[in-house]
This record gives C-alpha cells, structure tokens and sequence, in this order.
C-alpha cells in the first residue's frame, strides 16, 4: 500500500495499517535538518507522506533585501520572520471600495511549476495544491487587519464584494489546479486567537461561511478532498466546515482543543493532522516529554481520522533532539 492510499484511508474514514504523518518546518530548522541529513529534500528521509505542491501565497520576488512582494502587492518585511514576514503599509486597497483593484492572473505559471516535477519524483505520496491566504487572510493583507476589522461593521457590503472576489480568484486557479493529478486542495486562512475566533461566529457565517461553500464545494465537486489550516480556538466552526464539505482539519492545537475529545468525536466525519503540542512541549519539553506526547498521539489515530505532526511548521525555537525524537517514534510504526 502506498502512502498516498494510506492517506486516502484516514481522510475516507477508514482505520488505516498505520497512523500516517507529514511535518514541516520553517527556514532555520529546515536547513538543520537538510544538513543534518545531507539532503536538500526532506520528504523522502522523513518519510513524508502528504507532498505539497504550488506556491501557497504566491512569494516570487524579493524587490530588496528581506522585502518580498507577493503577486497581489502585498510588501512583506522578512527582517525577522524569514518564512512569511509583516505585511508593509501602506496597503493595496487603501479605501473600502473595489475601484481599481486590480487582480493578478489566477492561472500565472509560476503556481503551477513544480507541480509534475514533484509529481514524477515521488509519485507515492498524497498530492496537495496549496493556496494560502485563501480568503481573510488576503483580505487583510490587502487591506490592513485593523482596517478589515473595522470594515466588517461599517462596510459590510465592500467586504463581501471583495470576499467573493478572492474565493473567484481561487476557484479560477482551482481550475487549472485540477488539470494535474493532484488529490486535495488545501486552504490556509487564520481565524482563531488562543480564546474564540478573532471576529466572532455571527461575522464568521455572514462573511466567511458563504464562500468556503463555493470554494470547498468546487473542490469536492471535481473529485478532491478538502484540507485547510486554521491556527487558534476555532473547534465551534467544526460542524459547519463539515457540513461545507473539508475532510481534514490542521493544525489540531492541543492548547486551545481537547483533541482527546475531538479526534474520537469526529471520526469518520472529519479527519485532523497536527496534535503535538508547537506551544509547550516542542520548545520547553524533554526528548522524554516529546516521545510521551507522540506515542499518546498515534495510539489515539491508530482506530482512523488522524496524520500525526507537530501542530504548525516546527520552528527555530525547538532543540535538534526533539525534533529528531518525534521523526523517530512516527518511523518506528514501519519497523
């Protein structure tokens, strides 16, 4: 059985031969372990088994030092974060009007460049086509999240022209995503804080709601299976996220969620990938607190519904031997 079937068992809600996993990681740890390793492709010593293909944000040019321009505009400072950086005033949309706002090409090259490539190299793996920003987060970044926030109450009717632009956007790239033999979509779209959503429900099924059902539905619609990221406490969205049709929910924090309670909860409706505590464990804990959490994580999956990993990107602030202990315990299944 290959990975990628492995993967289609959990996300069918089927009990799979073993919990699959997939991690990731920002620049300093990434380059860690590719010298640690002496690869420059982490899938294959990992034993990875979602591939992720794309450009989730669309990050191609870098316009000065530490400065890139996404293809909407948008200038992020990466002075200190290396990975995705701080949206830079002043913003594209400076009013809260649609009057010449100008949308890039859903179809550019660039988005779609290294998919066969991947495909060909490792063909046993669950294929992924990745938009990030994929509907407030690219409103925010084009407007300012504080202008956003504001916008919402005092102009409602802007904010679902421009939502419903975006999600247009990307059913268009969605569109040509489709052509390849790829096998979800993911969605990335932040909309949780440590306590509650950053915007509450009420604004969250007025303005969000309508257009993951278009988004989720096209997707689902061509034979995909639907994945996204949302980071904080968002697990009250969960009925209506199945109900628009997402098969698999990331990260799975375990500080803002009871994913002992979920994951069993959800089973066979909807399937997790994350768990392991980013917050506490992986910064501040033991290598003998990781290899706790991660063997408690694939005992909970071992019936369905779950992809073991670290509940975001891993980053810098994690030590070598906690890293290499997680990759361990998800290997040692196979043995």
């Amino acid at each position: 059985m290959t990975k990628r079937e492995v993967v289609k068992m959990v996300l069918d809600g089927k009990k799979p031969p073993y919990v699959p996993w997939s991690f990731k990681f920002t620049e300093e740890p990434k380059k860690m372990l590719e010298e640690h390793y002496g690869v420059d492709d982490l899938d294959p010593v990992l034993g990875n088994h979602i591939l992720n293909l794309g450009s989730d944000i669309g990050f191609f040019d870098e316009v000065e030092p530490d400065m890139w321009q996404d293809v909407f505009g948008v200038i992020w400072d990466r002075t200190i974060d290396k990975d995705i950086g701080d949206a830079s005033a002043p913003y594209v949309i400076s009013e809260p009007s649609m009057d010449g706002v100008k949308f890039p090409d859903p179809h550019d090259p660039r988005f779609f460049a290294n998919i066969e490539p991947e495909i060909e190299k490792k063909p046993e793996l669950f294929r992924v086509f990745q938009i990030g920003f994929s509907l407030y987060e690219r409103a925010w970044s084009m407007r300012g999240i504080e202008n956003l926030l504001m916008d919402f109450m005092m102009y409602p009717d802007f904010v679902h022209e421009l939502f419903t632009k975006i999600a247009d956007y990307n059913i268009a790239q969605m569109t040509k995503a489709i052509e390849y033999d790829i096998d979800a979509i993911y969605f990335g779209d932040d909309w949780g804080q440590q306590h509650g959503l950053i915007f509450g429900y009420d604004t969250w099924k007025e303005f969000v709601y309508p257009q993951l059902k278009r988004m989720y539905g096209f997707a689902r619609d061509n034979g995909k299976y639907v994945m996204i990221h949302s980071c904080g406490d968002v697990d009250e969205l969960f009925p209506d996220l199945v109900e628009c049709g997402l098969n698999c929910f990331n990260p799975f924090q375990p500080e803002v969620m009871d994913i002992n309670e979920i994951l069993p909860m959800y089973r066979g409706k909807l399937a997790f990938h994350g768990g392991l505590s980013m917050q506490k464990t992986l910064p501040f804990g033991t290598v003998e607190d990781v290899e706790k959490e991660s063997k408690n994580l694939i005992e909970l999956g071992k019936d369905g519904g779950y992809i073991f990993s670290p509940s975001h990107s891993v980053e810098s602030d994690t030590t070598k031997e906690n890293i290499l202990k997680f990759i361990e315990i998800a290997q040692a299944q196979l043995k």
